[in-house]
């Protein structure tokens, strides 16, 4: 969509009158919806992925992940073969930046069969050691910028390659509507996702909920006693660890990590998507068939959640039991951009009684959803704009 920051978009998000078409995922059960339309590329990327996982012995944990969901997997350093590592070589961004070794993908490509061999070797006797990562700025949208941690290319291509083993494992556990970084998802699908569920449930408050500098609060205590639910290899946990706490390099000093994911390190994804599926998707997902008597969805692309609820007291109520649950993994809100507003399709109406204006936006992955009317028949439909971006960004 070719549109300057601010202005309107010609096409609004409407209603689907049914369920589209495709295969229904079993992740996606939790919404009880179907894969969005139009998403051919994706579904390649998760055959992709299948095959991937399928060449190298993966496919087996994945089946002892979706068959127990309490299965402790004891070996898995074992699955990061020379073809594994090839593979995650070649999924590499040819021209990304060098780090602090200056090796560029194109130079590790020369004799790559032998450097790949070296590399397993080191991985499997222990004396592979992760280097600090190159601290760059880059700019944001709305004018700041935020640091990015450029990693030596074998880093890059072992922390790809655990992400291979890991998401045989967590793509059976992660919930339907986490949309982040996930293969055979994307940006798209979550704002599919975010429309379908506002349209078919009776969403009538909006929470727009923002974490505060997640990928720097990240706790490495927390982090790996979630992983632990799961893994049991001793070996790659401490690969972890080592990945977490290497540091940066600054001005010819290291800078040791003592907490978060290093945005920029190919698994720190990942990590980010495992903390909050035990922090907020788990515990969400039981709070909405507990607590909630009225409609809810949850919507979450990475650090990025938006909530819809049909009655404001529980919305309220979410909140502030939302708050205390970030707390205890020592993560927090972000006061000024979290926000709970009246959005759906009483919000115009109910608002003009009220006299107060037109319905309040939000914003998520871009785009400011807004509340109009359809000019054919006059009713309630989402509209998108690109966002306008004004003022300072603390992320």
């Amino acid at each position: 969509m070719n549109m300057h920051a601010g202005e309107k978009s010609d096409k609004v998000i409407r209603p689907q009158k049914r369920p589209n078409k495709g295969e229904l995922s079993p992740a996606e059960a939790v919404e009880g919806r179907t894969l969005p339309k139009g998403n051919a590329g994706q579904t390649a990327a998760v055959r992709t992925q299948c095959r991937v996982a399928a060449s190298n012995g993966l496919a087996g944990v994945r089946r002892a992940a979706r068959q127990g969901k309490d299965v402790r997997f004891t070996a898995l350093l074992h699955h990061i073969t020379v073809e594994l590592l090839e593979q995650s070589y070649f999924a590499l961004k040819r021209n990304a930046a060098p780090g602090i070794d200056g090796v560029t993908w194109q130079a590790y490509g020369e004799d790559l069969s032998a450097k790949l061999t070296a590399l397993h070797a080191r991985i499997h006797r222990g004396s592979y050691r992760a280097r600090p990562a190159r601290r760059t700025m880059i700019p944001k949208a709305d004018g700041t910028e935020r640091p990015l941690s450029i990693l030596c290319l074998e880093d890059k291509i072992v922390q790809q390659a655990v992400v291979y083993v890991l998401e045989a494992i967590y793509e059976e556990d992660f919930l339907g509507f986490s949309y982040g970084f996930r293969p055979g998802r994307g940006q798209h699908d979550a704002l599919d996702a975010l429309s379908t569920g506002i349209y078919r449930k009776r969403v009538n408050w909006v929470l727009d909920a923002d974490i505060r500098r997640f990928f720097d609060a990240m706790s490495h205590e927390w982090l790996l006693r979630f992983l632990q639910h799961r893994i049991a290899d001793k070996r790659l946990l401490r690969l972890i660890a080592k990945w977490l706490k290497v540091g940066i390099m600054d001005e010819h000093q290291i800078q040791r990590s003592e907490r978060g994911a290093p945005q920029g390190a190919v698994i720190s994804p990942l990590l980010a998507n495992v903390y909050l599926h035990y922090v907020l998707d788990l515990w969400a997902h039981a709070w909405r068939r507990k607590k909630a008597t009225g409609d809810m969805m949850i919507i979450r692309y990475a650090d990025d959640a938006v909530l819809g609820f049909e009655f404001e007291h529980e919305a309220q109520a979410f909140l502030q039991d939302l708050q205390a649950r970030l707390q205890a993994f020592e993560l927090a809100l972000h006061s000024d951009k979290t926000r709970l507003i009246r959005f759906g399709r009483h919000a115009t109406g109910d608002r003009r009684k009220r006299g107060q204006g037109k319905p309040e936006t939000f914003d998520f992955l871009g785009f400011t959803h807004f509340c109009t009317r359809s000019r054919k028949n006059g009713a309630f439909v989402i509209g998108r704009k690109t966002v306008a971006y004004s003022g300072e960004d603390e992320h």
